[in-house]
């Protein structure tokens, strides 16, 4: 069998994909691929290890319907028509639980920065503004006994909980559809309804897939019923949050500040207003980018399509009905 897949990965999978007998194809130039370029490329295979958030919709789907699999080398999957996967019968699997805590990292990372208005201030360096002490110039907030509130506590959150509360004594509460025990147990987490995360959290961090549900769930109308002194963080999706409202509400000093590790739309515009605002730092989607996390991944990803080859059942299945 052949296996495409779309952008560079370690050597390690590679490896892993050739020793179980398939012969591999990469776009080794690590260029983005339009939709058509990808679907010639998966005509000429039999599965398709696709890193990066392509549109595998319909479209896509119907036209490479000869597919054994589909392994994503991420967490997410609300780039694929699942629907469409499973009533063609091809499986989709993920790359669950490798990345919570590197992705836990960077929501750390990005809390502290804007708390002290870290890239803003590092700008000014590159800039030659440096030039004097002033006692009152962009002062930061600090985090030591304040309230992270988490939306959609799962492994990712937990692991943020559980570094905030070691070196900064910070109180955790969290809004899920359901509660979660492990996190009440571990952190000492109090379950919340969304209107008191809104308005008890210094800092909130979110985690939750994207959705119907969740897209635009952090718009105006949330960001006015925040605390202004609260951060908001995201490294779940870009469309959770409506930027353009996030905007209006850092100006108007609805809200403090903002940490970014994904956007709406992906890049951002390096025209984008949020990056010009004092307490607002925005990374570049590297939740998941450490050499240990993404190899673990691309090996997870990997294992996943030698299921497939070999007529089993994918380990880390998302359309667990196509089978």
């Amino acid at each position: 069998m052949k296996v495409y897949i779309s952008r560079n990965i370690p050597t390690t999978a590679l490896d892993v994909l050739k020793e179980y007998g398939l012969e591999v194809r990469i776009n080794s130039d690590n260029k983005h691929l339009s939709q058509q370029e990808l679907i010639e490329e998966c005509k000429q295979a039999d599965l398709l290890l696709n890193v990066g958030h392509a549109d595998l919709d319909k479209y896509f789907l119907e036209s490479c319907k000869h597919l054994k699999g589909i392994a994503l080398a991420s967490v997410g999957y609300d780039h694929i028509d699942l629907a469409s996967a499973t009533s063609l019968g091809i499986p989709v699997s993920n790359t669950p639980g490798i990345l919570s805590g590197a992705t836990a990292d960077v929501a750390f990372l990005l809390m502290l920065a804007v708390s002290r208005k870290a890239f803003y201030r590092a700008n000014e360096v590159r800039e030659g503004k440096w030039k004097d002490f002033e006692f009152m110039q962009d002062l930061g907030i600090e985090l030591n006994g304040k309230t992270l509130g988490i939306y959609g506590l799962g492994r990712i959150g937990l692991e943020l909980a559980k570094k905030a509360q070691a070196a900064y004594n910070m109180n955790i509460i969290y809004y899920n559809r359901n509660r979660n025990l492990e996190a009440e147990q571990l952190v000492n987490a109090k379950y919340v309804n969304f209107d008191d995360l809104l308005t008890q959290s210094d800092v909130i961090s979110l985690h939750t897939n994207l959705s119907s549900e969740t897209q635009d769930r952090f718009n105006k109308d949330v960001f006015n019923r925040m605390k202004k002194s609260a951060i908001l963080i995201n490294t779940a999706r870009g469309k959770v949050v409506n930027e353009t409202d996030l905007y209006e509400a850092l100006k108007k000093g609805e809200i403090w500040g903002a940490g970014l590790d994904v956007s709406d739309p992906e890049p951002m515009s390096p025209n984008n207003p949020l990056l010009q605002l004092p307490s607002v730092c925005v990374l570049p989607h590297i939740g998941s980018a450490t050499i240990e996390t993404r190899t673990q991944m691309a090996i997870m990803a990997a294992n996943n399509l030698i299921a497939a080859k070999n007529g089993k059942p994918m380990m880390q299945i998302v359309n667990k009905e196509i089978y």
